[in-house]
C-alpha cells in the first residue's frame, strides 16, 4: 500500500509544491452576493439587477509580451556582456520574461566555467529554483552520479540551462518563452567557449540544434550547436529526470556518455 510519504514526493515530482487551503472549498456551494436569489416580500419577489463582481482582476502591466520586441531586446541585453559576471547581471534584470515574477531565483549556472565539457538542460526546477542551482534536486543527483562515472564532477564540468527561471508547475516552457531565452543561452556557449556541449534532454537539444526531432533520433548523434560567434561540437542526451520515470534507458544514456569520455580524452590538449 503506498504511503504518505510516496504520495507527497509524486505531487512534489509534479510540480505540487504549494498548499492552497487546509480543507476543500465546495465551490457549488458559493454564491456571489450579487447573484443570490431574490428575496420574497409581502409585495412578491424583490427584484434585484444582477450587478457585476465588486472587484474586477487588475490588468497586470508588469506582464511582458512576448513578442519579436522583447526577443530584440533579449538579444542586446545579452550581447552587451563582456564576462559571465556581466551576464549573470543582465540576465537577473531582465524583465521580458514572465517565467521570472513566478520564481524565486534566477537560476544561472554551476560547476567550473573554465571546463572544457558544458552540459545544457532545459528549466530549473522546484529544488533549483529554491536553491538558485541548476541540476540539485533528485535528477541533479542522478547526473553527478554519471559525471562520476566517467571520471568527471562538478569541478572539471560546467552545467546549466536554457531557461534560467522555474516554470510555474515546472511545466514545459513555452516557445516564445523559449525564444525569449535563447540570446541568454547563446551568448552563455560563446562566453565559456567549450570544447563539448552535451545537451540534457529533447527540449534542450531542439532549441540548440534548431531541430524538431524528438531525442530519440537525436541521442547519441554527434552535432554542431551554432551561435553568431561559435561553432561547438555537440551530443544530445537523455534528460536524468527521464532517466528517473524511464530507467531501462540508462544504457542509452551510458553509451552516450561512454561517447562523450572518448571525445574529452583524445581531444587535442
Amino acid at each position: 500500500m503506498t504511503n504518505v510519504h510516496e504520495v507527497l514526493e509524486w505531487y512534489i515530482d509534479a510540480g505540487v509544491d504549494i498548499l492552497l487551503e487546509d480543507a476543500p472549498v465546495d465551490r457549488f456551494a458559493e454564491t456571489h452576493p450579487s447573484l443570490e436569489k431574490a428575496s420574497t416580500t409581502k409585495n412578491g419577489p424583490e427584484k434585484r439587477p444582477i450587478r457585476q463582481f465588486d472587484r474586477q482582476p487588475e490588468a497586470t502591466a508588469s506582464m511582458a509580451l512576448p513578442d519579436a520586441g522583447t526577443v530584440k531586446s533579449a538579444q542586446e541585453a545579452a550581447k552587451s556582456a563582456n564576462n559571465l559576471e556581466e551576464l549573470h547581471s543582465v540576465i537577473k534584470s531582465f524583465d521580458g520574461c514572465n517565467l521570472k515574477r513566478t520564481a524565486k531565483n534566477t537560476v544561472f549556472a554551476d560547476g567550473n566555467p573554465e571546463a572544457d565539457v558544458m552540459f545544457i538542460g532545459e528549466a530549473p526546477g522546484r529544488d533549483e529554483d529554491m536553491q538558485g542551482l541548476p541540476f540539485v534536486g533528485r535528477a541533479g543527483q542522478l547526473l553527478d552520479r554519471m559525471l562520476h562515472a566517467i571520471g568527471h564532477n562538478r569541478e572539471n564540468a560546467y552545467i546549466t540551462n536554457v531557461i534560467p527561471w522555474r516554470p510555474p508547475g515546472n511545466r514545459t516552457p513555452t516557445p516564445q518563452e523559449t525564444e525569449i531565452c535563447r540570446p541568454f543561452i547563446e551568448r552563455h556557449i560563446e562566453l565559456v567557449e567549450p570544447s563539448l556541449i552535451v545537451m540534457l534532454g529533447g527540449s534542450s537539444a531542439k532549441t540548440l540544434l534548431k531541430s524538431k526531432d524528438g531525442i530519440m533520433r537525436l541521442r547519441g548523434k554527434w552535432s554542431e550547436v551554432k551561435t553568431s560567434n561559435s561553432k561547438t561540437s555537440a551530443m544530445p542526451t537523455l534528460h536524468p529526470a527521464y532517466l528517473l520515470r524511464q530507467p531501462a534507458h540508462k544504457k542509452l544514456a551510458w553509451q552516450d556518455f561512454v561517447k562523450i569520455r572518448k571525445y574529452l580524452d583524445e581531444r587535442p590538449r
